[in-house]
């Protein structure tokens, strides 16, 4: 406290005590692949918020296009803004590691990054990279593309009806399909999607859909919000798919995971399925329900760093339940959880029960939060039949 010797008015400015928990960024993925100028900024995680400025960076005036700058031109054109590039080189690999660390290892330090795509890419190892480099992060998720081969998307439907123990291991034979993630920090996409080159505009050529993707869940993310899923979204640019799916394919894939892209005579090319890769009785087996999840987490992460080394009392315990509360309504007043009223939706608890003495005598702080996150209307259901008259259901 000050010493006040002199007799006279003082003004001493108070701190309100308040810490805002503020929400973190979801729309800002990483990709890794071959530029099209092979030899730029190889191992060099680069970021870039425009197709121009791509340009500027990877393309030479001779250069051909490749799967990343599909990728990248996909994500601007599709509703994305900022992405970082990770060019491998040619020859280079996804998994890096080793004294020449080119891979996707590299993304590790950068927390802005919420995605990552390594567009093309379908074997079971690179499958096994970005999905297992998601799940250690905890704070991203893995866009994964389908095969393209013939021989391989026949054989995908298969795959997707195969015993319990293939789906959690995967196919690792062929690489048809990622394994299964029990956390869902992974989402898996088919098919390949025909669009027209942006470094020749002539040219049209099938593509992996990865890049347009990642544009999709940022577009939605910014014109409805994290807990929409980004599906029933139409792919801008996209003029056909490789493989048509019927509705009956479906039913074999979605349940395992396998995101389908469809044509519709009336609405076009949309993405018509939100699942991670989790097993269907998961709780985070909708994709937008696990990016939910890692953006509460990661704001909560991050925002309350002031508490460590706080003295761990009722008053410190009276805040944390203060800042989160305030957090989680303002999510639960964006559509983001369920429950028509803040109790329905949430709770926060931070008391001497979370905190006994030896827990404290341990130097630790225990907050439980719960939450009820929307979950997609996957399937609509009108059950129509007739009626004699009257208005009213009997």
């Amino acid at each position: 406290m000050a010493s006040y010797l002199t007799p006279g008015v003082y003004v001493e400015e108070v701190g309100g005590g308040a810490r805002p928990i503020e929400s973190v960024g979801t729309s800002t993925p990483a990709f890794l692949g071959v530029a099209p100028h092979a030899a730029a900024r190889v191992g060099d995680p680069f970021p870039v918020n425009n197709w121009s400025q791509f340009v500027q960076e990877y393309v030479r005036d001779d250069d051909k296009s490749t799967n990343l700058s599909h990728a990248v031109y996909g994500f601007f054109n599709n509703g994305g803004g900022r992405c970082w590039i990770l060019n491998v080189g040619k020859g280079g690999s996804i998994a890096g590691g080793g004294s020449n660390r080119q891979g996707v290892d590299l993304l590790e330090s950068i927390d802005e990054i919420t995605m990552v795509a390594a567009p093309g890419y379908s074997e079971a190892a690179d499958y096994e990279t970005i999905l297992s480099h998601c799940e250690k992060m905890r704070d991203r998720v893995a866009i994964i593309d389908s095969p393209n081969e013939v021989e391989r998307i026949e054989n995908l439907v298969k795959v997707a009806t195969a015993s319990s123990k293939a789906k959690k291991e995967g196919d690792k034979e062929g690489g048809l399909r990622p394994r299964e993630s029990p956390t869902g920090y992974g989402a898996f996409y088919f098919p390949y999607i025909s669009v027209r080159d942006a470094l020749d505009s002539k040219s049209i050529v099938e593509v992996p859909p990865s890049g347009h993707l990642a544009g999709i869940y940022s577009r939605s993310d910014a014109e409805r919000g994290v807990h929409k899923a980004p599906a029933n979204e139409p792919i801008m640019g996209a003029l056909d798919v490789s493989y048509r799916v019927t509705h009956e394919e479906q039913g074999t894939l979605n349940p395992n995971g396998v995101n389908v892209i469809r044509q519709f005579a009336k609405d076009g090319i949309r993405v018509w399925g939100a699942r991670t890769l989790a097993a269907s009785s998961s709780e985070v087996r909708y994709l937008n329900v696990r990016r939910l999840m890692i953006m509460i987490e990661q704001s909560i992460k991050r925002s309350t760093n002031w508490l460590v080394f706080e003295p761990n009392d009722h008053n410190l315990w009276k805040s944390i339940r203060r800042d989160a509360t305030a957090f989680l309504t303002m999510v639960w007043r964006d559509g983001a959880l369920f429950g028509e009223t803040p109790e329905q939706a949430f709770f926060v608890k931070c008391d001497e029960e979370t905190n006994p003495p030896e827990s404290i005598d341990a130097g630790r702080l225990v907050v439980q939060i719960g939450v009820a996150p929307v979950k997609p209307a996957e399937f609509v259901i009108f059950r129509i039949g007739l009626s004699a008259g009257g208005s009213e259901l009997e």
